[in-house]
């Protein structure tokens, strides 16, 4: 079964896998943010009500929206 960022609760880490973004615009901006393959994120913070998720990724903080965070498969 396929995890997603979207369902990791907050201090939980994972590794991206795949960015399933169809909008190359937004998937381009989140590669050059540094959600690459292979990449370690962790769960730093996630707004009530689905708003944003905080994660933690190459020794920063990067925001992103819950809908981008269902596009990211994890292990």
């Amino acid at each position: 079964m396929k995890r997603i960022l979207s369902n990791l609760k907050i201090g939980q880490s994972g590794v991206v896998l795949e960015i399933n973004i169809e909008d190359i615009e937004k998937k381009r901006h989140l590669l050059e943010m540094g959600l690459t393959k292979g990449t370690k994120i962790k769960v730093k913070k996630k707004a009530p009500m689905g708003g944003t998720i905080s994660i933690e990724v190459r020794g920063y903080e990067l925001c992103i929206s819950e809908k981008e965070a269902e596009k990211i498969i994890i292990f």
